[in-house]
């Protein structure tokens, strides 16, 4: 069988209709092209070789995509220094009008412009994304406080990179993130890579918080256990209690990924929390989250 068709079949057998994939990267075609520079030449953010499983166009990587029956899944670009967020958010925009399947997606750095641009794109963005290792900025930042603000009140769902996992940088870990939720409560946050490797500390805020949600990206997979990503088996039983309740979303990191898009359903199947969990992660937790409609 092809990848395609195990991947079908991977949510066929649990009576899914598809899959949605709420981390998925497509960028502008030069940025797209230094951040797998960044990957092949394993940059000091990354920590280790790791070679790219998907290399190819936006259009061969949309149609791959939909081959593995994803019915909804992001065009997450996050901004690293200042004057670039708008540019993104434009480009993301334009993406998702040629992309049926794309959510609109946004960014935002801290900049004095930020609550504006922000405050423009309420009304479209359906998922904001926030890099804080990559950005290298904390998320208390003061220029960004209307910005968070703004999106709370909207109660648009923010996926944020704030685990300090692959490599720890200035402002990452879950300190930063509690404070913002502190001063934040009402954001929807949905926390990437399970938190990791802060598993237990993101695992807390997501239980303790409404609105804050995790994804699964490169979770248990074999690549992400080796570079001492492994999550503690005594968390299992309270992911499972979340995942049931709405609060885990399936993400992969696609195209950016060092293995087939099929190891990460198959990593999610061998933790062994049930079908009723991979039905609710794989599709309809992020279906809620995100009221989406069918296509």
């Amino acid at each position: 069988m092809t990848e395609a068709a195990d991947v079908r079949d991977w949510w066929g057998r649990l009576g899914l209709s598809g899959l949605v994939d709420i981390h998925t990267h497509f960028l502008p075609p030069q940025v797209m092209a230094k951040v797998r520079a960044q990957f092949d030449a394993a940059g000091p953010l990354i920590g280790r070789p790791w070679p790219l499983t998907y290399r190819d166009t936006d259009d061969v990587l949309v149609e791959t995509l939909r081959s593995f029956g994803v019915e909804r899944f992001t065009a997450l670009a996050y901004a690293h220094k200042p004057g670039m967020a708008d540019w993104l958010n434009r480009w993301a925009a334009d993406f998702a009008d040629r992309v049926p399947e794309a959510l609109v997606s946004g960014t935002f750095f801290p900049e004095e412009s930020a609550a504006a641009y922000v405050e423009a794109r309420l009304d479209s963005v359906e998922v904001f994304k926030i890099h804080v290792q990559v950005g290298n900025f904390s998320p208390l930042d003061p220029l960004l406080d209307q910005s968070w603000g703004l999106v709370a009140e909207a109660g648009t769902p923010v996926v944020l990179h704030a685990g300090s996992g692959p490599v720890p940088a200035a402002y990452t870990g879950p300190g930063p993130v509690a404070s913002l939720l502190a001063r934040h409560p009402r954001l929807r946050l949905v926390i990437a890579h399970l938190g990791a490797p802060e598993y237990a500390e993101f695992l807390l805020l997501a239980e303790s918080h409404e609105r804050v949600h995790l994804d699964t990206t490169m979770a248990f997979t074999d690549f992400f256990s080796d570079m001492g990503g492994v999550f503690p088996a005594d968390l299992l039983p309270r992911l499972r209690d979340l995942g049931l309740g709405g609060k885990v979303l399936l993400g992969s990191d696609f195209p950016n990924i060092p293995y087939p898009y099929l190891h990460q359903l198959e990593s999610l199947t061998r933790v062994e929390l049930g079908d009723d969990w991979l039905r609710a992660v794989a599709h309809d937790n992020a279906g809620a989250l995100l009221g989406l409609p069918p296509i």
